[in-house]
């Protein structure tokens, strides 16, 4: 069985709409021998004459006027499937994204982004899951539909990114520390002890690379995977706590924060998604969304 033109209907829906070979080639763009050898391949498709001569016109058969309704809902069908999808009516849809962020980013912006939503999408729901890699694996199949994170090397080529903010490590500790007074040196800084982050378990990084060029080590009393949980420790302790000054302001609240005495990047914060969603209506507004809340 040869392979249905669909474009003959987009024809035959002419056709049957102008009743005239040259004012349907006219409205479809093309030359009138065009249109008579696709009227021809009608004709063969359908085993009927569909328009036959009367006069100085052409008339329709009666299979031409039993499909003359058909073929007109057909064609605006596949043209409304076709046409770039509109943006809904927010305060109507129903629908879950699951964010997955890193630790702290929740606690910082998560509830303007909730607030944010709620007030113009209220059927829409923010599920947050913990971002313990940088694998794009959740973001490939579906499983996670928007991540925020400092985008590596390990990010998918193929993945749409788009910068949030721009952010620099800081230095925090307990009210009444020994650090809270005083000029901030990079000695005094690595003479005390420290707590080092990292979600893979990797006990050196920037900040002890940075030391290092200059002569130094700090010490390192403890490790753990997020930031919320090293302010929580520099809380109640002595040990000093280096995070991202943004990603943290939230946490940090009571606590004395300072600027490292050392040489470092920023780091660019992004949300990254896969191209699947990058013309879906409401991800592209709900990434709106982030965008804002991060530029506050």
């Amino acid at each position: 069985m040869s392979t249905l033109d669909l474009n003959l209907l987009i024809t035959l829906d002419a056709l049957l709409a102008e009743g005239s070979v040259a004012r349907a080639a006219k409205r479809l763009r093309l030359s009138p021998s065009a249109m008579s050898r696709a009227l021809a391949r009608l004709r063969e498709t359908t085993g009927d004459p569909l328009l036959v001569r009367a006069g100085r016109g052409l008339v329709p058969t009666p299979r031409a006027l039993a499909l003359r309704e058909r073929v007109g809902q057909l064609v605006q069908e596949a043209q409304a499937v076709l046409r770039p999808a509109e943006q809904p009516e927010l305060m109507h849809v129903l629908r879950t994204f699951t964010l997955r962020t890193s630790e702290g980013f929740v606690e910082n912006f998560g509830a303007a982004l909730i607030a944010r939503v709620a007030d113009q999408a209220p059927g829409i729901r923010l599920r947050f899951v913990h971002k313990t890699d940088k694998d794009s694996t959740a973001l490939r199949d579906g499983t996670v539909d928007l991540e925020t994170g400092v985008v590596g090397q390990a990010a998918g080529p193929e993945l749409r990114t788009q910068g949030l903010f721009r952010d620099r490590f800081i230095g925090v500790v307990r009210a009444g520390h020994p650090l809270c007074e005083g000029e901030m040196s990079p000695t005094r800084f690595a003479a005390h002890s420290h707590i080092s982050v990292s979600r893979r378990g990797v006990e050196k990084g920037m900040i002890d690379e940075a030391l290092e060029s200059l002569g130094l080590q700090r010490h390192i009393t403890t490790m753990v995977a997020g930031f919320s949980t090293a302010l929580a420790l520099a809380r109640s302790c002595d040990l000093i706590a280096s995070v991202p000054e943004r990603h943290t302001a939230n946490l940090r609240s009571g606590m004395h924060s300072f600027a490292l005495p050392l040489s470092l990047p920023e780091i660019t914060v992004a949300m990254l998604w896969h191209p699947r969603l990058d013309a879906d209506p409401v991800h592209r507004w709900l990434r709106g969304c982030l965008r804002e809340v991060c530029a506050q």
